[in-house]
């Protein structure tokens, strides 16, 4: 029975337009998910990161192998978007890049100049920046040796004092694929490196003091790395730089951050977990034969005195800040910055400015200005460090010197210097 008005060319048409829809359909879901628009790879002393440019968000398998050493990460249902796109060449711990078809997936393989440990994460779109896949490659068991582009070690005169050196770890922000917050004509991790630089100077300049930066050049270093740059250089301190950014660009000034208690007791559980398989020191105690109370006790003692410690310096620097310009309120914030963990290093994350601000945008980019911050923050830390001069660094014999001057010409007896000095 044929229905009224339903002829043979309305039949045709219909299964034409069947079949077209069908065939959408199954082309649709044959075409791959995710393109790769582009690879990206940069080199630090100690790591190394390649970044894939997505089209959208990505699943991604990982895996290592030996004989020769490999890193091969499978994108899902994803291809290049240019077939004939030309990979970038090897550096730092990637001595080569290969990329091809695996059934639907795509198959990425970095072929390494010797064992490293790959970490890998997706980073969601931010600025004119798209979907990322992040794999960097860190030193494993067997550490290669490093890039020869490490930062020369200063050499500097003695001090009048016998005792050591403080040191500050100056870490600038963000670096290589990781521009940080974007002004109109500025990136964070360029005008951060440019403050670090001039911090570090300054602080080589006292008597008593030496700075190391955790990066000196346009490169990234995975948040714990630097952390453990500091850790191996016994650093006194720890100094992150930055530059805010805010959706309302009227928003300036500065601020200085510490760890939150909720970061420490992250942290804290993070080594207690991992206590076993680590050789690190905690104020220069091993808690890997510790039962799990007196690790915990030991961890706790330190933790609270460094972020005691971190509070008092940041305040010092808070208040130099508020000298050469705005901050955003009184007082230091707090918060579970990762930088800011290391357990046994008094830590804080200086904010100079609001690089959103087209204002203080033209003040981090103008050097003069540059100077000024570096200044404030030294001198926030050298009046910390004045005021408690750790044992046996050369501030503190220098600090002994002059009270005992002091004393002396008031008519003091070293008895009673000796009882107001001691901690």
């Amino acid at each position: 029975m044929q229905l009224p008005g339903f002829n043979t060319q309305r039949r045709v048409r219909l299964w034409l337009a069947l079949t077209l829809y069908c065939s959408g359909i199954a082309l649709a879901l044959a075409a791959p998910a995710v393109m790769v628009r582009d690879v990206r790879l940069s080199a630090g002393p100690d790591s190394t990161r390649v970044v894939f440019d997505l089209s959208g968000p990505a699943k991604y398998t990982l895996s290592t192998l030996q004989n020769p050493d490999r890193v091969v990460v499978d994108i899902a249902a994803a291809r290049l978007e240019n077939s004939d796109m030309t990979l970038p060449t090897g550096q730092g711990f990637a001595k080569q890049l290969r990329a091809g078809p695996q059934g639907q997936d795509l198959r990425l393989v970095v072929d390494l100049t010797g064992p490293a440990t790959p970490r890998t994460f997706i980073v969601e779109p931010q600025g004119s920046l798209g979907h990322r896949l992040v794999l960097d490659l860190v030193p494993g068991a067997a550490v290669p040796v490093a890039p020869a582009n490490t930062a020369p070690v200063v050499v500097k005169a003695a001090p009048a004092a016998n005792g050591r050196d403080i040191i500050v770890a100056v870490d600038a922000g963000h670096g290589g694929d990781d521009p940080g917050a974007m002004g109109r004509w500025a990136r964070e991790k360029d005008v951060t490196l440019a403050i670090a630089r001039r911090l570090k100077d300054r602080i080589d300049r006292e008597p008593g003091m030496r700075a190391i930066l955790t990066r000196d050049g346009d490169y990234f270093v995975p948040h714990r790395m630097r952390i453990k740059r500091a850790r191996d250089q016994q650093a006194d301190m720890f100094i992150s730089v930055h530059a805010d950014s805010y959706t309302d660009r009227s928003v300036v000034g500065s601020s200085v951050y510490t760890l939150s208690a909720r970061g420490a007791s992250d942290e804290a559980t993070r080594w207690l977990a991992e206590r076993e398989n680590a050789s690190d020191l905690i104020g220069g105690v091993s808690l890997e034969d510790k039962s799990d109370v007196l690790a915990s006790v030991l961890l706790d003692l330190s933790q609270g005195a460094s972020m005691s410690a971190s509070l008092e310096a940041a305040d010092n620097v808070m208040n130099e800040l508020d000298r050469i310009g705005n901050v955003t309120r009184r007082g230091v914030k707090q918060a579970g910055f990762l930088v800011l963990k290391s357990p046994d290093i008094p830590s804080m994350l200086v904010e100079t400015a609001f690089i959103s601000n087209p204002t203080e945008e033209a003040r981090l980019r103008d050097t003069r200005h540059q100077q000024r911050l570096a200044e404030a923050i030294y001198a926030g830390v050298r009046t910390y460090f004045y005021a408690n001069p750790p044992p046996g660094s050369a501030i503190a014999q220098l600090r002994q010197q002059r009270e005992g001057r002091i004393a002396s010409a008031g008519g003091m007896s070293d008895t009673v210097v000796a009882a107001g000095t001691a901690r």
